[in-house]
């Protein structure tokens, strides 16, 4: 089963096609060549290191009370 999770975009860099993206206050380096006009402070769903969709703030912190109902129980780790 592949799962792709929902990420806030921290920072952007366009020249090397890169973000840093947060979780719950994990952070990764995606790539995001895949999306055009990433910004700081949007949402993506993030699959195998790369942003493959955006999606709303509503979006994204539904998913992630979902994830965390299945997953955790009561909260996502931090």
């Amino acid at each position: 089963m592949c799962l792709g999770v929902p990420m806030k975009i921290l920072s952007v860099n366009q020249e090397f096609g890169t973000a840093e993206a947060e979780i719950s206050g994990f952070r990764q380096q995606i790539r995001i060549d895949l999306l055009e006009d990433v910004r700081e402070g949007e949402y993506v769903i993030v699959h195998a290191g790369f942003a493959i969709q955006k999606i709303s703030e509503e979006d994204a912190k539904s998913t992630l009370e979902l994830l965390k109902d299945i997953f955790f129980d009561d909260e996502i780790p931090e």
